[in-house]
């Protein structure tokens, strides 16, 4: 069985975009320093990668599932520790 080329490209794009909110993630947790984040962007991003997720779904593309469900989980993450950080200033 061959790979489309397509289907390359497409799990090399979700792995790349998945794996760039590592650090943040990682870095926000540990330090909990957020002050360089925008709640309102964070919040638009977080809601938008929701969006591709139900997108993917909708359209049955593995590629763009799992890129989005993860990527959600992470950029969650960031956007509650943010909102908590709102809360408490």
């Amino acid at each position: 069985m061959s790979i489309a080329l397509s289907e390359v490209i497409g799990y090399s794009a979700a792995f790349s975009t998945t794996v760039a909110f590592v650090p943040q993630a990682w870095l926000s947790w540990r330090t909990r320093d957020l002050s360089g984040i925008s709640l309102p962007m964070y919040a638009l991003f977080t809601l938008g990668v929701a969006l591709w997720l139900v997108y993917g779904i909708a359209i049955a593309c593995i590629p763009v599932i799992v890129a989005n469900a993860v990527t959600l989980m992470l950029c969650s993450v960031v956007l509650s520790l943010k909102w908590q950080q709102s809360r408490n200033s």
